[in-house]
């Protein structure tokens, strides 16, 4: 004959069956809605923000290193042509003062040499003659110089180089040209030292 306390009491402690359902629904959501969730939005990102995420840091050194290589490579390039540029100049600027130095010591043989020059002209530098040996040195040294006479006659006249004291109506000539030179020009590499005086033949 079985007792009273021996049968199970019925009321709030309910078994599993019915209680199951209920912690079921409040539990973790199934495996695709989780894998929806979790997954990110692409939207909006570009290459450089997932290349820019996906460096690591030495990657990161390693090309600001190589910038900073190059930066320098063209800053060595900029300094090399300004120098090279630099020192063209200064050549140039030296080799004009030399010029310039020797035509200020030149300039002091040319009224010797206009002396030669008429003296030749009158016959008075006869070869053997001590005049004419002394006319001889003076054109030496300046040739060594690097002096170089311009202007004769015949040639076309230039405004930069000749100098006109008279002008002559020629009939039959079409272009000015110099009819007789009263003094020589002197040149000294790109300097000027005395224009040449003349005078020219104009169309009549």
């Amino acid at each position: 004959m079985a007792h009273k306390d021996d049968e199970q009491p019925t009321g709030s402690g309910a078994g599993p069956d019915e209680t199951g359902p209920e912690e079921n629904t409040s539990g973790p959501a199934p495996s695709g809605e989780q894998t929806e969730t979790q997954e990110p939005d692409a939207e909006g990102l570009t290459i450089d923000d997932i290349l820019g995420a996906e460096q690591t840091p030495e990657a990161a050194a390693e090309g600001a290193s190589s910038d900073k290589e190059a930066s320098l490579l063209i800053d060595l390039k900029r300094l090399q042509a300004e120098y090279a540029n630099y020192r063209r100049r200064t050549e140039e600027q030296r080799e004009r003062e030399i010029e310039r130095a020797k035509g200020e010591a030149v300039k002091g043989l040319l009224p010797v040499m206009d002396d030669l020059d008429r003296a030749a002209k009158h016959g008075d530098l006869v070869e053997g003659t001590p005049l004419a040996a002394i006319g001889d040195k003076v054109r030496a040294v300046a040739e060594r110089l690097g002096v170089v006479s311009y202007g004769a006659v015949g040639d076309v006249f230039d405004p930069q180089q000749h100098e006109a004291i008279f002008q002559a109506p020629t009939p039959g000539v079409t272009e000015t040209t110099i009819l007789e030179v009263v003094e020589v020009g002197y040149r000294l590499g790109s300097v000027e030292l005395r224009p040449a005086k003349v005078v020219v033949a104009v169309p009549a």
